[in-house]
């Protein structure tokens, strides 16, 4: 009898589960293969007694983990520990971004066995393979990483293992990255399985978009290398998507089965191809479905004024877009790749609010500088840009964010940071401190270029901006809440005068004010 594996989706949000795509793409690669079972941290109060249950059955001999930045640290971790302490037989892997670009301080833990570094639609199953059987060399599956002689076989391979020890004098052995996979040939996710385990109906949830509010991944990977997204090391600058009639077919499954009625596109990257985006548009448009995506500001300032149109006619509501800052050399010592500038972020303002198409522009603040004054200077032009794009398309959502370090390598941004004397934790219990969950969210970004001064401007820009023009995206607040937050706040922003705004930031407690960088939709 074949083993079982335990699948674990950490809780990543307060409220709004939504579907756990990456344990669903990991499942369906084993399908048929190997029995599993998936255990959702964001669909139960405490999910321990349920993974103890499973583990407890003596059936599991694997726990496969996906592990964001951030709130799903304050589960993976903690119980990831407990596995490895109660059931020390059973092989730990983990995937997604963390230990992605933070593999040393996960393997170096002794509570993770093999890193996923990348998609595990093939990897994962070729794993388990290897370890189960010892007919799979490690050393030939893609996207992996372990140890040297660490790999967790269970019928050793002990040639293996000493070639794995004399090839370089790194600790860690990184298999060749894949090429990305046909994302039309991949097995369709398990969603009728899922819904053995949870009602997939409390998955789509109501948002600004729709009553019951899909989500959806059509691609993965992006073609370009900011410097500052964790993708970029992972990806290596690739994209691959499903086509416009397999999502399509998806997305119609999923609203004639359980009632979706809008979906939020989780992709990187869902507008590379016009003419998929457009085929896409056509097809969704009888089923009169609202849907957004994330894109880039000169991907689709290239489409033409048809597609744009034809988009919002088959329901596309809002498009996340990082614009990032309006400084032109800050764009280009970001690496953000393509033409991106300060003047097409201002003109594609006024020309996408034409289509009735929500803009959401996100601006990362507090990038590095030689001095104390270059850094303040960036700061007050980036609230002076965002003012500026109020004025062009009042209707334009801003999200800002402090700018985090991510582990981009050769990049003139990560020379910086380095070189300013920044440096990740050592140990996974540094990074589920306080602090560091919220430099994942990109509000506390505890980088030694940015005085505590620095960050109470812009949290307090922030607050005045959210007061003046709170977004629609938060369907709690009503017209009433939202007029006299605005009327409130109307003296401070006009005025520029963000000190010590407590009265707005009294308003969002008690209403419970949503900032979709946070909480989503």
């Amino acid at each position: 009898m074949k083993p079982t594996v335990l699948l674990f989706n950490p809780r990543a949000a307060k409220s709004k589960p939504r579907l756990p795509n990456s344990v669903l793409s990991v499942a369906a690669s084993i399908e048929g293969k190997y029995p599993w079972v998936i255990v959702d941290g964001n669909m139960e109060l405490d999910p321990w007694p349920k993974l103890l249950a499973q583990l407890q059955t003596g059936k599991v001999r694997y726990f496969g983990c996906t592990v964001m930045p951030g709130p799903q640290l304050k589960q993976a971790i903690p119980f990831t520990r407990r596995i490895r302490e109660l059931f020390p037989e059973v092989v730990i892997i983990w995937g997604g971004y963390f230990p992605s670009n933070q593999y040393e301080v996960v393997l170096d833990s002794g509570i993770v066995d093999v890193v996923v570094n990348g998609p595990g639609d093939i990897a994962f199953p070729k794993l388990l393979d290897a370890i189960e059987y010892g007919s799979i060399e490690p050393e030939s599956i893609g996207n992996i990483i372990f140890r040297k002689g660490k790999f967790p076989q269970r019928k050793t391979l002990e040639q293996n293992q000493a070639s794995l020890q004399t090839q370089t004098d790194s600790l860690y052995f990184i298999s060749k990255k894949d090429e990305l996979y046909d994302q039309d040939e991949l097995p369709a996710l398990p969603y009728k399985k899922l819904n053995e385990f949870y009602s997939l109906q409390k998955y789509l949830g109501k948002t600004y978009l729709g009553t019951k509010t899909i989500a959806y991944h059509s691609s993965i990977g992006c073609p370009f290398t900011c410097s500052f997204c964790a993708v970029v090391p992972i990806y290596n600058a690739r994209w691959k998507a499903k086509s416009a009639k397999h999502i399509y077919d998806d997305i119609k499954y999923l609203k004639e089965n359980f009632g979706g009625d809008a979906i939020e596109f989780h992709d990187n990257n869902f507008f590379v191809s016009e003419k998929r985006t457009v085929e896409f548009a056509s097809l969704i448009k009888p089923e009169k479905m609202t849907w957004w995506g994330e894109g880039r500001i000169d991907t689709i300032d290239k489409y033409s004024d048809e597609s744009l149109y034809r988009m919002r006619e088959a329901g596309c509501k809002m498009i996340f877009f990082g614009a990032e800052t309006g400084n032109d050399s800050v764009l280009k010592q970001m690496d953000k790749g393509g033409t991106q500038t300060g003047k097409q972020i201002r003109e594609f303002a006024a020309r996408i609010r034409k289509f009735d198409i929500i803009p959401e522009y996100s601006f990362v603040l507090g990038f590095p500088g030689k001095t104390e004054e270059q850094v303040w200077k960036q700061i007050r032009e980036d609230v002076s840009f965002i003012r500026q794009i109020k004025e062009i398309n009042p209707q334009t959502e801003i999200i800002i964010y402090t700018y985090s370090p991510v582990p981009t390598p050769g990049s003139e941004m990560y020379a910086a940071v380095l070189a300013s004397g920044f440096r990740f934790p050592k140990t996974l219990d540094e990074w589920i401190d306080p602090h560091w969950e919220n430099f994942d969210l990109r509000k506390n970004p505890l980088t030694p270029w940015l005085t505590p001064e620095m960050i109470d401007y812009i949290r307090n820009f922030e607050t005045v901006l959210n007061g003046y023009f709170p977004t629609v995206s938060d369907i709690r607040l009503s017209p009433i809440q939202s007029r006299a937050m605005r009327t409130i706040s109307s003296f401070r922003y006009k005025n520029e005068f963000y000190k010590f705004p407590f009265e707005i930031k009294a308003l969002q407690k008690i209403w419970k004010y949503r900032q979709p960088e946070v909480e989503g939709f």
